[in-house]
């Protein structure tokens, strides 16, 4: 069967990470994406590199398969025209401009939602488009700062650390997803579109789920607890006796049971001191380094061996090399390899949408800048090869 979101058309403004990541899901799902980038430089982060695979960034290569790329000058009249004829006849349409950017270049959404009323418009911004900071710059190390996540992770002597992918924008992305999609259901309904304001912010923020529940709950301020977790003990990183290091998720009283039998650890199971995860968590500073100490006695995939055969939860901590020749991650199609034009064969995260019935596709590999150029606008908004020519030669494409 089809995928799920097949005859959907996502006419794509945005460019960097956000908004690439949130197409490439629709994508994946089985949209037509129209990825629309600047004549001659495209998206920035076709620069972003080494690493490059003959030329192209492999930053890029990772958010933007599953997209049709053309190129078309914003700035000039004729080039707003073909982005108007585009929306007239897109289900969706995204972008991550700062805040006004949109209405100087009149792609803003009540130009577009005049041109087709049905349209769902998404616009991703670091700040929102409302509120004291909307006109503030913003990338991932801010809003991750601002938004809570450095200011609980990293050990507690030492300076916040930043998690190692651009984390708020991924966040943002699926956000911005899930709400066009929701927006997709009402229309169904209604017949209408509708404009989405997505923030990193926000976005970040919610995410503090039970951490900024446990501050409400206590007036207390969560400290940096390195890989440690405030509610349960033992539920952290240790190192094993090769340097490497594993995680253990003893996560209730049954499982810790379990886990002190397996490591001959008996006499501390009904310990008063550690009998229930409450206890643990008041005497972590007991416990913990005496499973410091034992863990440094063994490799970790001994350790490893020993749980997993206990049933005690636990894995280990991974290298990139590590995760994707891993058994259950190739099982499960999260490596994948694709044809590209220019980059040969090349390498891709698999998608962990899995259905039934109706499976996503990964058909397209990450376009050349412009590569589809030609077709869109012959093939979907009929300008014959005479048009296509001059508006090449008047720099509009």
């Amino acid at each position: 069967m089809s995928p799920p979101l097949k005859g959907i058309r996502v006419l794509d403004l945005s460019r960097i990470l956000t908004g690439p990541f949130c197409t490439m899901i629709l994508g994946d799902l089985g949209a037509e994406v129209i990825k629309v980038e600047i004549p001659g430089r495209g998206d920035d982060t076709r620069s972003w590199g080494p690493p490059f695979l003959n030329g192209e960034a492999a930053y890029f290569l990772s958010v933007n398969r599953n997209k049709k790329s053309i190129t078309v000058n914003l700035k000039t009249e004729k080039g707003r025209e073909i982005v108007y004829k585009l929306a007239e006849k897109s289900d969706v349409l995204i972008e991550n401009f700062a805040p006004g950017v949109t209405e100087r270049l009149g792609v803003d959404y009540n130009t577009i939602s005049k041109i087709n009323p049905r349209i769902v418009y998404c616009s991703i911004t670091g700040f929102g488009q409302t509120g004291p900071y909307r006109n503030r710059v913003a990338y991932d190390i801010i809003l991750q700062g601002m938004g809570g996540f450095m200011g609980i992770t990293g050990e507690p002597d030492r300076p916040p650390v930043r998690i190692g992918v651009a984390i708020t924008d991924l966040i943002a992305g699926m956000y911005a997803a899930v709400a066009i999609l929701s927006a997709l259901r009402v229309r169904e309904q209604t017949g209408r579109g509708q404009y989405i304001d997505i923030a990193l912010l926000d976005s970040t923020v919610s995410f503090m789920t039970y951490m900024a529940a446990n501050y409400f709950a206590t007036g207390r301020v969560p400290p940096r607890m390195g890989s440690a977790h405030p509610n349960i003990v033992p539920y952290q990183c240790f190192k094993a006796g090769d340097g490497k290091y594993f995680t253990l998720a003893v996560a209730n009283d049954r499982i810790w049971q379990s886990f002190c039998k397996a490591v001959g650890l008996e006499h501390l199971a009904d310990d008063p001191r550690f009998k229930t995860n409450p206890d643990r968590v008041k005497n972590r500073s007991q416990l913990i380094p005496m499973l410091e100490k034992l863990f440094l006695e063994k490799p970790r995939d001994e350790w490893l061996r020993i749980l997993e055969e206990n049933r005690v939860p636990a894995g280990p901590v991974y290298t990139m090399d590590e995760i994707f020749s891993d058994p259950q991650v190739l099982h499960r199609e999260m490596l994948i390899e694709m044809d590209h034009p220019k980059a040969g064969k090349i390498k891709q995260i698999g998608t962990p949408m899995k259905f039934s019935q109706t499976p996503c596709e990964i058909k397209l590999p990450p376009p050349t800048l412009g590569q589809h150029t030609e077709e869109v606008l012959k093939e979907l908004l009929g300008y014959s090869q005479e048009e296509i020519a001059k508006l090449r030669e008047e720099g509009v494409i």
